[in-house]
């Protein structure tokens, strides 16, 4: 099977990008080149790659790279840092 990911991008303004594809090193030269002007990334470059996760089922990293997308600043960062332990506790509310 072909390989996809989900990656996550920093950006100059400090923001997180999150994507996903079947090509990661192309579309992070596609996202550092601003090869297309109305992506998020184009005016907040430079980028950097945070974090990526290979998966072999594309419905899966699709699912994936939706839910990161809903997460709050915090927990993409505890994912990002490999703070796994800390995801279930930033998924609850506060009320």
């Amino acid at each position: 099977m072909k390989a996809s990911y989900v990656y996550i991008l920093k950006c100059s303004d400090n923001t997180y990008y999150t994507g996903v594809t079947s090509n990661l090193s192309q579309r992070i030269f596609q996202h550092e080149n601003g090869v297309f002007q109305d992506c998020y990334t184009f005016n907040r470059r430079p980028v950097l790659l945070v974090f990526y996760a290979e998966f072999t089922d594309i419905t899966i990293a699709i699912q994936k790279e939706k839910q990161i997308k809903k997460w709050s600043r915090a927990k993409k960062e505890a994912l990002i840092f490999g703070e796994f332990d800390d995801l279930p506790n930033l998924a609850k509310k506060k009320f």
